[in-house]
C-alpha cells in the first residue's frame, strides 16, 4: 500500500469532532451572552447536541454498513461545513440552534462511521490505528478550549470556532477525496484481523456498551464536578488545572493501548479494576494536592476504556462495523445524560466527595461485563476454530 494516507485524513475527522466538542462548551457562556439565556437555557442549549448525538447512531448504523462509508463520511462532511458556515455567519438564534443540532448529529456519525470505516479499511494495523485515532478526539477536546480562551480574550466573535470547524472539515473531505481509492490492506496470515467474518454477537456487544455507558456517565460526572469538588471542599482555584491534566493524560494513554492492542482485554479489565479503587482514594484525599496527583492514574485507565472497547468489539462485530460502534455511540451518550444528572443529584444530597466515591460503585457493573466479554471472546474463538469460519 503505497503513500496509504486515508488513515491520515479519517483522524483529522476525528480530531475536528473532538475540537467542536471542546469549543462548544467552551464558548456556551459567550453564547448565553450574545442570545440573552439564563443558566437553565445555555444547559437546554447544550442539550439539543447531546440529543443529536445520541441520534445519530440509531438513524444511521445500519444505513453506514450497507452502503460505502467512505462516500457516506463525504455526504456527512459536506452537511456539516454547511450548517458550521451558516452558524458563523447567522445572528439568528433558530439558526444557531438547527445548526448545532446537525453539527452533533454529523460529528457522531462521522466518529463512528470513521471508526467503522478505518477498522474495515486496515484489517492488519486497525486496531493499532483505533488507539491513535480515539486520541485524536481527547487531543481535539484539550486544544480548543485553549485557542478560544486566546481568541476570546484578543475581542475575536465567539463564531470563529465554527469557521475553524467548517475549515478543517473541508481539508479533510479533500484528503479522504483524494486518498479514498487506495487499496485494502491484506492480511498475511501472521496477524490477527482488525475487523473480519464471523457472525453479529448482541450479547458481547450489549455487555461492551454497559462498560461504556458507566465509563462515559464517570467521566462526565468526574469532570464536571472536579472544579466544585476543590472549590467548595478543598478551598481551592485548581481544579481547573486537575481537568485539564485528567484530559491531557488520556491521549499518551490512548496512543499506549494502540500500540499494546494485542492484549486490549486484560488492559481492559485492569482500567475498571483500577478507576474505582483510585477513584475511592481520590474522593477521600485530605488535599487538592493528592487528587492531582490521583488524576493522573486515573485518567491513564480512564483513556484507555474506549479504544480497549472499539478493538475489543470488532469480534462480535461479523463485519458490521458501523452497526455496532454505533451502538456504542449511543451507550456513551445515554451514560453522560444519566450519570451527569444524578451525580449532580448525589452531590446535593451527599456532598462532593461522596458523590464522586457513589459513581465508582457502579463500576462493579462494569467488571461483571468485561469479565463475560472475555469469556464469550473466548468460546467464540473456540467455536471458530471448530467450525472452521
Amino acid at each position: 500500500m503505497k503513500k496509504d494516507i486515508l488513515w491520515l485524513f479519517l483522524f483529522l475527522v476525528v480530531f475536528v469532532n473532538g475540537f467542536e466538542a471542546g469549543g462548544y462548551q467552551a464558548s456556551l457562556y459567550e453564547i448565553g451572552q450574545t442570545y440573552d439565556l439564563s443558566v437553565t437555557h445555555m444547559g437546554l442549549f447544550a442539550s439539543v447536541e447531546l440529543l443529536a448525538t445520541m441520534l445519530a447512531p440509531l438513524v444511521l448504523g445500519r444505513w453506514a454498513d450497507r452502503t460505502d462509508k467512505l462516500k457516506d463520511i463525504l455526504l456527512l462532511l459536506a452537511v456539516q461545513a454547511v450548517f458550521a458556515l451558516s452558524v458563523f455567519f447567522s445572528t439568528q438564534q433558530i439558526i444557531f440552534v438547527v445548526g448545532i443540532f446537525f453539527l452533533g448529529l454529523t460529528t457522531s456519525a462521522l466518529q463512528f462511521i470513521a471508526i467503522a470505516a478505518l477498522a474495515d479499511r486496515y484489517p492488519v494495523s486497525g486496531k493499532k490505528k483505533i488507539g491513535f485515532i480515539t486520541s485524536m478526539y481527547a487531543f481535539g477536546a484539550l486544544v480548543a478550549p485553549l485557542i478560544i480562551s486566546y481568541y476570546l480574550k484578543r475581542n475575536v466573535d465567539w463564531r470563529a470556532l465554527f469557521m475553524m470547524i467548517a475549515a478543517g472539515t473541508v481539508i479533510a473531505f479533500v484528503g479522504i477525496t483524494v486518498s479514498k481509492n487506495g487499496g485494502k490492506e491484506i492480511p498475511d496470515g501472521t496477524r490477527e484481523e482488525t475487523a473480519g467474518g464471523g457472525r453479529f454477537v448482541l450479547i458481547g456487544i450489549l455487555l461492551l456498551c454497559v462498560v461504556m455507558f458507566i465509563y462515559v456517565g464517570f467521566e462526565n460526572g468526574f469532570a464536571f464536578f472536579i472544579d466544585t469538588l476543590f472549590t467548595d471542599v478543598f478551598k481551592s482555584s485548581l481544579g481547573k488545572y486537575a481537568l485539564s491534566l485528567f484530559w491531557a493524560v488520556m491521549i499518551p494513554s490512548r496512543i499506549l493501548v494502540g500500540y499494546f492492542s494485542r492484549y486490549s482485554q486484560k488492559i481492559l479489565l485492569a482500567s475498571v479494576i483500577a478507576i474505582p479503587v483510585v477513584t475511592a482514594a481520590l474522593s477521600l484525599a485530605p488535599n487538592g494536592y493528592v487528587v492531582i496527583a490521583l488524576c493522573v492514574p486515573l485518567s491513564l485507565a480512564c483513556g484507555a476504556i474506549y479504544p480497549c472497547v472499539l478493538t475489543t468489539v470488532l469480534k462480535f462485530t461479523g463485519g458490521k462495523t458501523a452497526t455496532a460502534t454505533g451502538m456504542i455511540t449511543v451507550s456513551t451518550g445515554l451514560g453522560g445524560v444519566v450519570f451527569t444528572a444524578l451525580t449532580g443529584i448525589l452531590a446535593g444530597a451527599l456532598g462532593v466527595r461522596y458523590a464522586i466515591l457513589s459513581l465508582a460503585a457502579f463500576y462493579i457493573f462494569s467488571i461483571i461485563s468485561v469479565i463475560a466479554v472475555i469469556k464469550k471472546g473466548e468460546a467464540l474463538t473456540d467455536e471458530t476454530a471448530q467450525t472452521g469460519k
